[in-house]
């Protein structure tokens, strides 16, 4: 039977300095001045059009995303705080992130946007070899990436998080681990260490770079993960890594199928409907203009299909590291365990898996075979 699990926000802010080689994100390079006051009144009213989804929960989480959300100047920030707050209340203990990049933030502001009401940062770092940083058309160099971890750090904030790529153009062995090195020495409470993927729509995609080849890419990331496990560092999710508690919550909510409120341009939700049994996802419209201009910020709401749901929670929750309680599938999905108890018993006789009374558990193997996985569930 479904149940209402823990609400989120996510705010999407399209613009940037300029558009990365890599990036497929929707976001659109900055061009004169930015129509703050006018892109937050919208955010305003796009949540206000979504209030139904909300049956009687506060808000657990909110994420500012991008785009460089910190092109917007605290004050704007903390005004969306604030009326957020007064359509959806705060849990006491509301995390929430922003995205930031070292070369687009005045540093002076980092406590600006705390006192806004931001508690944790997540900044773009990618790397901290400038030639590296070059390639992947970043705008900060090492030192502006350290500075604005220093500050981070320095500025009142409850976490930050570093943003680290790996497998890069060029990158060999020794320079992805010194990134690690680098990052550590700036102490972090939370890491995200990703693997550059070439994505359709992108510059990268047309004109590929050279990449390391597979062993390479094996050999970093397996002396990586190493390393990150002895500088404190747990891993919880495929590309997460935080110190004992400094998990991000709002990304935990994504992965654990709970549901999430998505407002700006292009921004995704997800939502369980108590009153008529569905899960419904939402996306709103793409192009900042066409945003702008709307009275009806939606453009598409689609019901996620009984015989969908299943496989929709696995390729969620199979990112995480931890147990997958029984009782929280039949939670999130209103299906019974059994549902999928046929791919979770061939799951576990190829050993990617294995059963308790109360939970499934991935094996190391599993881990490092999700794909294969999910095709148990897909016979």
């Amino acid at each position: 039977m479904l149940t209402l699990p823990p609400l989120s926000l996510y705010i999407h802010i399209p613009w940037c300095v300029q558009k990365c080689p890599y990036c497929d994100f929707n976001s659109h390079g900055q061009h004169g001045e930015l129509p703050q006051t006018e892109y937050v009144d919208a955010l305003i009213k796009d949540l206000k059009q979504d209030l139904v989804y909300v049956q009687g929960r506060r808000l657990h989480t909110i994420f500012i995303g991008g785009g460089t959300p910190s092109l917007f100047d605290a004050k704007q920030i903390g005004r969306l705080l604030t009326e957020v707050d007064k359509l959806i209340p705060f849990n006491d203990n509301i995390e929430v992130t922003m995205e930031a990049n070292p070369g687009t933030l005045e540093h002076d502001d980092f406590e600006a946007y705390c006192k806004a009401g931001v508690t944790r940062l997540s900044i773009g770092v990618q790397s901290f070899s400038t030639d590296k940083l070059n390639l992947l058309g970043r705008i900060h160099n090492e030192d502006e990436a350290k500075i604005a971890a220093k500050k981070a750090k320095a500025s009142g904030y409850q976490s930050f998080n570093l943003d680290l790529m790996h497998g890069l153009p060029n990158q060999s062995f020794d320079e992805a681990l010194a990134d690690i090195e680098t990052a550590a020495e700036l102490a972090p409470p939370h890491l995200s260490w990703y693997q550059l993927t070439i994505e359709p729509n992108t510059l990268y995609h047309s004109k590929p770079p050279q990449l390391p080849d597979d062993e390479n890419l094996w050999q970093i990331y397996e002396q990586g993960q190493k390393r990150l496990a002895e500088l404190g560092y747990q891993q919880y999710e495929i590309s997460a890594y935080a110190k004992e508690g400094y998990q991000c919550r709002h990304n935990l909510n994504y992965w654990q199928f709970g549901d999430y409120l998505g407002i700006g341009c292009g921004a995704h939700g997800k939502i369980t409907m108590l009153s008529d049994n569905k899960i419904v996802r939402t996306v709103k419209i793409k192009h900042p203009k066409g945003y702008l201009t709307a009275d009806n910020y939606s453009y598409e709401t689609s019901e996620v299909a009984e015989e969908d749901r299943a496989l929709e929670y696995l390729m969620n929750r199979l990112r995480l590291m931890s147990p997958i309680p029984k009782l929280e599938f039949e939670q999130r999905t209103g299906l019974p365990r059994d549902t999928i108890s046929d791919g979770i018993q061939q799951a576990c006789a190829i050993g990617l898996m294995t059963e308790s009374d109360e939970h499934w558990q991935l094996t190391s193997k599993g881990h490092m075979f999700v794909n294969e996985l999910l095709s148990q569930f897909l016979q």
